[in-house]
């Protein structure tokens, strides 16, 4: 399997005045850095790089800065030899052209960095030449080893000696009948090939029960499978005649009062930077930054072909060299503003990759609406959002991240997962496994995302509270027994904010600022409402459990830390676990009034269902920011009704109070 990037040219051409300390690297930026370390000897014929990203100057620096002069730019990169599988991390100064520092990485202990390109191709070659292989596909009636699509899989780590120090994938196979079939529909059932990719050898093949390759077309665009298309969907057409209502210049959007700078990497993908609201013409910051850092997709099978199965897509797979380019009509509809995106390949090059960010409005139905019985007034206010997105493909599944923001001061993240639920042959006797199509099945598994929120809730001093709602014993004070309480529990300590989410309660967490009070006196706050779905599943002493802690609480809260930014750790492959969260927040510091970085766990629990089959309707997950007492009062009252324009409004009638 192959997953490439989708690319467009890209030019040295550099801008001419200040940059922001937080703009994107450009592509001469990025070829400077792989100059730099050439001259300095660090690299040779067999150097690949990963991870490659602006290493973002301290928070202070930033908010201070004046715009006249620029702020170092550092760029930081995992190296890695892969023939004798060294690691290091090393940071160049692009401003100067210097190595700033390399740190060396036990691979034992860290893991390694992220799949290669170059992998896909050299597993292709590996099995290909195994005799055990090519016997056990044998066995399952697979002779034409050119229809045999191997997919390498991150391995994890599950004990096997041979496997310490060396870059290992697991491999599992499938067979595409002609150049249009959808391979995913032909798994070769019960074969599992491990490989390690730095010897070029297969270690072992695994094998199981399972003896057949799942005959039925999954080819959703072949007619014959698909069915006539349906009649009757007349086209919806949404036009803006007069233009959008928002501006994205030098990398900064602004709409209706928001501002916020969009950057992009590939690791992360889309990421967010000084998010404000400019309240009565003061710019009252919000979020310092805030992406999707990591995120996890465990299997629920416990057997030989899917126990092993727990990716990491963007420390294993960087999900942000796996955009989309998007295209309108199909990904984005309306008036759509485009931006093209810079990556890194593997050898420290720039990859541009077009329309990897979709920026639009959209209508969101009714704002506010009241019809007054006494004044006899009528008014209705639509609610508005601006988008800002991106997609991307990891393998089987694909997942679209958007960013909402909403009139009323809202901030929301929504993740779409579609594509292909990962498949399997099946006899009809596994209880972890959806069957889907006769000899195929699926099983359950977990799609769990962590969001990075560096909050500056009108200042970089905050703290977060748990509210949760409590009933109210009935006696004196609440003789009837209907009072609605709420208890509130200041999280003064990282340890102490490893917290879960109760739907049963209600609970949400208020991110309150230490600076400022609302007109009523109390702390301005944005408040995170959870989904609330199940956090991670797995046994607490299971390997997955270890290296995805981050996804076994729904909060994190941690004093801020310029490279404190990854969930499960900075090399996450075979990585053995401990990085990342816990070892964050193992000094227990202070969070009570601090700077500070509050961490989402949220996701999908995928019981997958014959619908899903042969290609997966988008199901949905994310969670959602409010102020609550930010404003003083409802900041949505200088909204026009656009619809006077065309239409008159209805007159008012008369009606009965009611809440």
């Amino acid at each position: 399997m192959k997953m490439s990037l989708q690319t467009l040219p890209v030019t040295d051409a550099e801008p001419t005045s200040v940059r922001h300390p937080l703009a994107p690297l450009t592509p001469a930026e990025i070829r400077r850095a792989r100059t730099v370390l050439d001259e300095a000897g660090l690299t040779t014929a067999h150097s690949r790089f990963s991870y490659v990203m602006l290493r973002e100057p301290e928070k202070a620096d930033v908010l201070a800065w004046d715009g006249t002069r620029e702020l170092p730019r550092e760029i930081s990169l995992l190296k890695t030899e892969v023939d004798t599988l060294e690691l290091s991390v090393l940071v160049v100064d692009v401003s100067c052209g210097r190595v700033v520092s390399r740190t060396g990485l036990d691979p034992a202990a860290a893991g390694f960095g992220p799949c290669l390109d170059e992998d896909y191709e050299l597993v292709d070659q590996i099995v290909k030449a195994d005799p055990g292989w090519i016997a056990a596909l044998a066995k399952r009636g697979v002779t034409d080893l050119s229809t045999v699509k191997p997919v390498p899989l991150s391995a994890g780590v599950f004990g096997y000696d041979d496997e310490i120090g060396t870059r290992v994938y697991r491999v599992l196979s499938f067979v595409q009948q002609h150049p249009s079939d959808s391979a995913w529909a032909h798994p070769v059932g019960g074969v599992i090939a491990h490989v390690d990719i730095a010897g070029r050898k297969v270690l072992r093949v695994v094998e199981t029960h399972v003896g057949h390759v799942p005959e039925e077309s999954g080819d959703y665009l072949d007619p014959d499978l698909r069915g006539p298309e349906r009649t009757g969907l007349k086209p919806i057409s949404i036009t803006q005649p007069e233009g959008v209502s928002f501006t994205v210049e030098d990398g900064v959007l602004r709409w209706q009062n928001w501002s916020v700078r969009l950057g992009f990497n590939g690791r992360e993908g889309l990421t967010l930077h000084q998010l404000s609201y400019d309240d009565h013409g003061a710019q009252r910051p919000i979020l310092y930054r805030a992406s999707i850092a990591e995120m996890v997709v465990n299997y629920g099978d416990p057997g030989p072909t899917h126990g092993w199965q727990n990716y990491f897509d963007l420390g294993e797979y960087q999900f942000g060299r796996l955009a989309n380019s998007l295209e309108l009509g199909c990904d984005c509809l309306g008036e759509i503003t485009y931006l093209d995106a810079v990556v890194v390949d593997d050898h420290c090059a720039p990859v541009a990759i077009r329309n990897a960010i979709c920026v639009h409005e959209e209508d969101y139905g009714v704002l506010w609406k009241h019809k007054d019985i006494f004044s006899g007034s009528a008014e209705t206010r639509r609610q508005r959002r601006i988008v800002v997105s991106f997609f991307g493909t990891v393998g089987n599944y694909d997942y679209g991240f958007y960013w909402y923001l909403y009139l009323d001061g809202t901030v929301e993240l929504e993740a779409k997962a579609t594509g292909i639920p990962f498949p399997s042959g099946y006899d009809g006797t596994d209880p972890y496994f959806t069957e889907l199509a006769p000899g195929l099945g699926a099983p359950v598994h977990q799609h769990l995302f962590s969001a990075r929120l560096d909050f500056t809730v009108d200042g970089v001093r905050n703290h977060v509270d748990e509210l949760d709602v409590a009933t109210v014993p009935m006696g004196e004070g609440n003789p009837w027994g209907n009072a609605i309480s709420r208890t509130t529990t200041r999280l003064r300590t990282e340890r102490q904010a490893r917290r879960q989410a109760a739907g049963h309660l209600n609970r949400v967490w208020a991110v309150s600022s230490d600076e400022r009070a609302n007109r009523l006196g109390t702390p301005t706050s944005y408040v995170l409402y959870p989904e609330g779905q199940p956090a991670l599943l797995a046994d607490p002493a299971s390997s997955i459990a270890a290296r995805a802690a981050f996804a076994r609480h729904h909060l994190w809260v941690t004093r801020y830390d310029r490279d404190q930014l990854w969930p499960a750790g900075y090399t996450v492959n075979q990585n053995p676990g401990g990085d990342g969260l816990p070892a964050y927040s193992a000094a227990d510091r202070d969070v009570d009034g601090q700077d500070l970085v509050v961490w989402h766990t949220f996701g999908l629990t995928h019981f997958v269902r014959p619908e899903d089959w042969p290609i997966m309707p988008v199901d949905y997950t994310g969670f959602t920011l409010k102020p609550h007492g930010f404003f003083d009062r409802n900041p949505t009252l200088d909204v026009p009704d656009l619809n006077r324009r065309t239409t008159t409004c209805c007159p008012a009638e008369g009606g009965h109070a009611h809440g």
